[in-house]
């Protein structure tokens, strides 16, 4: 009987690490990104070098969690900025690195919201065009909790 107690909680905790994991690992997979430097007509540019790990999540569905960025002017409810972070402490107003952000192009418009959002759509890597974020989540839902 303790056996299969034990077996059936550890069952249960692995369930649920795997889910958290998958819902924060996601940031953490993309967080493996080093960068190289390279020159285009405008200057000098850092150039996203993915790693094999960040390699193997592009063209498959992902889940990403995180806080909308608001654009003055700019905030579009069917694409938008994902932060991991939160506001205070994002990539274009704190701490945060490119990293931390991706374009999220939803399905269906989505409100902005100033809570944590969670949306799953198939992940695009651009390492080429200098005016879009590196990660970009394509065809995205918002998942409801």
């Amino acid at each position: 009987m303790k056996k299969s107690s034990f077996i059936l909680a550890a069952v249960l905790f692995f369930s649920f690490a795997a889910a958290e994991a998958n819902a924060q690992g996601v940031w953490k997979s993309l967080a493996a990104v080093t960068y190289k430097i390279s020159e285009d007509k405008f200057g000098e540019l850092y150039v996203p070098v993915f790693s094999d790990e960040i390699k193997k999540l592009e063209g498959k569905e992902v889940e990403a969690d995180g806080y909308i960025i608001p654009f003055e002017g700019m905030f579009k409810p069917e694409h938008i900025i994902l932060s991991s972070l939160p506001l205070a402490e994002c990539f274009f107003c704190g701490s945060g690195g490119p990293e931390t952000v991706m374009e999220v192009m939803m399905a269906s418009p989505i409100k902005y919201t100033s809570k944590r959002v969670k949306v799953r759509g198939k992940l695009t890597l651009n390492a080429s065009d200098p005016e879009k974020l590196m990660y970009i989540l394509k065809d995205a839902r918002l998942i409801m909790d």
